[in-house]
């Protein structure tokens, strides 16, 4: 059973850093894509960050140059650092697997989401 926990969220003030961390266990396919998407109060889900199987990255804009993803595959765990916090980052942080070639900070095809890790930058 494929299972992803995700923790590093919190409150920051406007201009702080956060990392998240997601540890996924329960599937051997390798061939796989991971990433973070993000969903604000009233507005529809979007993906923040992703990365392929190969370590190829990919990101929305208006985190470019302020996010980093990246995943360590010896311990199974995805990250994301954030630094430069804008209130306008305030949403509920998922962590994704799924198959695709990322673009625009999204994984095409998710086949498992995680249960979510809460994100708030005060200004």
């Amino acid at each position: 059973q494929v299972q992803l926990v995700e923790s590093g969220g919190g409150s920051v003030q406007a201009g702080g850093s956060l990392r998240l961390s997601c540890a996924a266990s329960g599937y051997t396919y390798n061939n796989y894509s991971m990433g973070w998407f993000r969903q604000a109060p009233g507005k529809e889900r979007e993906g923040v960050a992703a990365i392929d199987s190969g370590g190829s990255t990919s990101y929305v804009d208006s985190v470019k140059g302020r996010f980093t993803i990246s995943k360590d595959n010896a311990k199974n765990t995805l990250y994301l650092q954030m630094n430069s916090l804008k209130p306008e980052d305030t949403a509920m942080y998922y962590c994704a697997l799924g198959i695709g070639t990322v673009v625009a900070g999204t994984v095409p095809s998710v086949g498992y989401w995680g249960q979510g890790t809460q994100v708030t930058v005060s200004s």
